[in-house]
Formats: structure tokens, C-alpha cells, sequence
């Protein structure tokens, strides 16, 4: 158990933290509001009318960052494996080219499917 110490510790910090967050920005937040603060601020200039939803965003903005989390999350794998290279041996090659040539295969059915294409 002493080694998850540390551990604990840390998502204890940090769900405190968030907890602290959230609590002490209800006490210090702005108690009134106004029309001015209620508007949408677009750097200076007169903010445009926007739809009762809110609009509509185009697919590729979340296509674009599925991607990154995806590439992100490939390199938090391959970080280990290649600090662990020498231990895993013959499995460890096997399973990670199995895991790179399954991102590999979407990457390509994207690129395929135009997901890639920024008009």
C-alpha cells in the first residue's frame, strides 16, 4: 500500500482542489448581473445575432478533435512501451504493432472519407 501512497495522495490534492474551485467561486464570483455582462463578448467587436440553439458547429471541428485525442492517446501508449522496450520482448513488439496498425487502419479510413479535408 505504500507504494500507491503517493498516488492517492495526488488525486486526493487534486479532486480538493477542484472542490475548492468550484465552492470559493460562488463566494467571490459577481453577485449581479447585468445586460452588459450577460452578452456575448467577441474581442470588441458588436456580437452577431446567433440562433435560439446556439448554431450549429460544423462536424469537422469535432472530427478534428477526435483525431487529436486519438494521436494523443497512441503516444501515452507508446511512451511506456518504449521506456519498457527491453523487457517486454517478442509479445510486447507483437501487441504494439497490432495497437499501431489499428490506428494506423482508421487514419486511413479517414483520410479516405475526406475527414481530413479542411474547406
Amino acid at each position: 500500500m505504500n507504494e500507491y501512497t503517493p498516488i492517492l495522495a495526488l488525486l486526493a490534492l487534486g479532486f480538493g482542489f477542484g472542490l475548492f474551485s468550484v465552492i470559493i467561486s460562488g463566494f467571490t464570483g459577481p453577485k449581479r448581473y447585468n445586460r452588459a455582462r450577460l452578452d456575448a463578448y467577441e474581442c470588441g467587436i458588436e456580437p452577431t445575432p446567433q440562433p435560439v440553439g446556439g448554431g450549429r458547429f460544423p462536424v469537422k471541428y469535432f472530427i478534428t478533435a477526435m483525431l487529436f485525442i486519438v494521436f494523443d492517446i497512441e503516444i501515452i501508449f507508446l511512451y511506456p512501451y518504449a521506456v519498457a522496450f527491453d523487457s517486454l520482448g517478442l509479445f510486447g513488439l507483437v501487441e504494439m504493432v497490432l495497437f499501431i496498425s489499428t490506428v494506423f487502419i482508421a487514419y486511413i479510413y479517414v483520410w479516405r472519407r475526406g475527414g481530413l479535408e479542411w474547406d
